[in-house]
């Protein structure tokens, strides 16, 4: 397999992973709808990093060791589980209101969180990203290519796709914006996100690591 093969081939498959329906697509849409399109930008921003981080990992191979390790990837997949139930208990009881989402013109609620953050935790705290990365990257390695920079670039570009991808969902939100934003649409929007992101940790938990 030539680097031109492995790298249409890999955009391929890639692409598709991108647009299955998931947490990330979760939480993008969620934030653009009950927050704002700036927060869902920073939490799309903070998934991507997330992404390069194992990717990263995988090149450096640290990645190999989360595969080998049990420990390593069991204390991975509790703190990552442990974090999406709060995440989803968190918005399943205190779901946002009216009054939460219309600020004053040009200031913030001194209440915001950190999206960048919240996005990139949401991918580093699940191990089986970087197992997924771990066993997904090297099968488009070409013969005689150093392995570390070439996974790093197939995961760069799998960030890069995760980029057009959130941004195609932040505008498509813009039709309905006002609809999104009633105050019964948004607890039920939270409350549903809510329930989407306990499902996603209760899965985790249980996730054997092969």
């Amino acid at each position: 397999m030539t680097i031109a093969q492995a790298l249409a081939t890999f955009c391929i498959a890639a692409a598709l992973l991108t647009i299955a329906p998931g947490l990330d697509t979760a939480l993008i849409l969620r934030t653009a709808a009950a927050e704002s399109q700036r927060d869902a930008t920073l939490a799309g921003l903070g998934i991507v990093l997330g992404c390069l981080t194992w990717g990263a990992a995988v090149a450096l191979g640290l990645g190999a060791l989360l595969a080998a390790s049990e420990l390593a990837f069991a204390v991975l997949r509790w703190a990552g589980a442990v974090y999406l139930v709060w995440l989803g208990v968190s918005l399943i009881l205190r779901p946002r209101s009216e009054f939460a989402l219309e600020l004053a013109a040009g200031t913030r609620s001194p209440s915001s969180r950190n999206w960048l953050g919240r996005g990139y935790l949401t991918n580093l705290l699940n191990p089986k990203v970087g197992v997924f990365y771990v066993s997904f990257l090297p099968q488009f390695l070409p013969a005689h290519v150093a392995a570390g920079p070439f996974i790093f670039l197939l995961a760069a570009l799998h960030a890069l796709m995760g980029v057009v991808w959130f941004g195609l969902l932040i505008i498509a939100t813009r039709p309905i914006a006002r609809t999104l934003k009633r105050p019964a649409v948004v607890r039920r929007l939270d409350r549903l996100t809510g329930l989407v992101f306990v499902s996603f940790g209760v899965k985790l938990a249980l996730a054997r690591q092969h």
